[in-house]
């Protein structure tokens, strides 16, 4: 089943706020907030390793064009958001962590427009080990009623917050059906992605998986793509519909907080998590290790 939730009476340390470093436990919002409300929010999840935050500057990087997608700008500059992570990571003193970098409207006007309103920024941690209860032994998927948005529908290629409504709808249904996390089709009925993470799928020993132009640029699915093409492995973004599930034999999630998760089950079709779903669970692990060959 689905990580255990670190209550927030329980997290310890410092956040990073508009350029300051407060205690997490005083970091409070205005309840008009123009993001509470209205979603006007951005965000990103990344892990450190060894004490050293993987791919940092591309998660940076997709943050401040997700800013830009939703009509505003990071209010620090590239290198001091660099910095301002760095800082965090060493004054917490973990050498494994999970970061939450999030960029905001705030208060102000409270109505639809947010012309007026001041962009806010924040970066926290915490520590985190496997998101996935059952991570090794592989999950099992659900297929979601609810369908991802086409790009004229919604800024798609922005991770914003209030894009994720309908992926907590659809994992609280999953979970509530027995399962760990579900499957989610775009509106022409494509496997598009999970709730949190990007699909591959494995058939006779080549990947698949779907094309991005409904979805974020996953930094982990191109990790994973980059893997493949090292190891001579070749890898096909296509269309794929609920009818081709069947005829694959293996199956795996990815993404910066799951990291490579083996799929046992898509409601009723069965995967065996065998030697190339292994091989990119181990290689993912070397990559943010720095010790992939």
């Amino acid at each position: 089943m689905s990580k255990k939730s670190l209550a927030f009476t329980q997290t310890q340390g410092d956040i990073w706020l508009n350029g300051e470093f407060i205690p997490i436990k005083q970091a409070n919002i205005p309840l008009l907030s123009h993001g509470l409300h209205y979603g006007s929010t951005v965000f990103e999840g990344e892990r450190a390793y060894d004490g050293k935050i993987f791919k940092s500057d591309q998660h940076t990087r997709r943050l401040m064009r997700s800013c830009n997608l939703l009509g505003f700008d990071l209010p620090v500059d590239f290198e001091t958001f660099e910095q301002a992570k760095r800082d965090l990571l060493q004054r917490s003193g973990l050498q494994k962590a999970y970061f939450r970098a999030i960029a905001w409207k705030g208060s102000g006007a409270l109505g639809v427009g947010s012309s007026n309103n001041r962009v806010n920024a924040a970066i926290s941690l915490w520590p985190m080990e496997s998101y996935f209860d059952t991570a090794s032994a592989g999950i099992r998927l659900d297929i979601s009623a609810w369908q991802r948005p086409p790009p004229a529908c919604a800024p798609v290629k922005a991770k914003a917050a209030g894009l994720y409504m309908i992926c907590t709808l659809s994992k609280d249904k999953a979970m509530d059906n027995g399962y760990d996390d579900a499957l989610m089709l775009d509106i022409k009925g494509r496997v598009s992605e999970c709730t949190g993470a990007h699909i591959f799928f494995v058939r006779d020993g080549a990947l698949f998986t779907p094309q991005k132009h409904w979805m974020i640029d996953g930094i982990t699915r191109a990790s994973i793509i980059e893997i493949a093409k090292t190891r001579q492995i070749k890898v096909t973004e296509t269309e794929i519909w609920p009818d081709d599930i069947s005829g694959f034999s293996e199956c795996f999630i990815v993404g910066s907080a799951v990291e490579v998760v083996p799929v046992t089950e898509i409601k009723g079709t069965m995967f065996s998590p065998d030697s190339l779903s292994q091989q990119m669970v181990d290689d993912y692990q070397a990559m943010v290790y720095g010790r992939l060959g």
